[in-house]
């Protein structure tokens, strides 16, 4: 990875008719799942982490113990959405996010997201791993 700092990591979506309700547009909790999705691939992709062995071999968790969301336009079946989201603070074993979703140019959906490390087996919090506080740094805005 370059030490340049990236600050926004983003994936494309495709909304699909398992993300929505009758009415046609995406179940508000169907955001969530979709934001957790693009959580692990930021680790693995954006961080260099691979989300699978830091649970299963490192046994280090990644639970939210906040989130703030504001829902300000509809997502339907069929949308190509981009899924983003930056750092806003690193702490000692919390770390807080930015989250979105947007069409285009049109936000869909904006969240602040606050994690905290933790250690699987006695799921207590623990300090944030040097690697992982390295590599979350370059996504961190100014």
């Amino acid at each position: 990875m370059s030490d340049q700092p990236i600050h926004r990591f983003e994936r494309p979506l495709r909304i699909r008719f398992s993300h929505c309700d009758p009415a046609g547009i995406v179940f508000f909790p169907q955001y969530m799942v979709m934001f957790n999705g693009l959580l692990e691939d930021w680790f693995t992709d954006g961080l260099g982490i691979p989300y699978g062995p830091l649970v299963q071999q490192r046994r280090v968790g990644t639970p939210t113990v906040s989130l703030q969301c504001d829902f300000t336009a509809i997502s339907r079946m069929g949308d190509e959405v981009t899924m983003g989201l930056t750092v806003l603070r690193i702490g000692g074993a919390s770390f807080k996010l930015s989250v979105g979703c947007r069409c285009g140019d049109e936000e869909r959906v904006r969240m602040t997201q606050v994690l905290v490390i933790t250690d699987l087996d006695t799921h207590r919090p623990i300090a944030i791993p040097d690697d992982m506080r390295v590599a979350m740094s370059k996504f961190q805005t100014e």
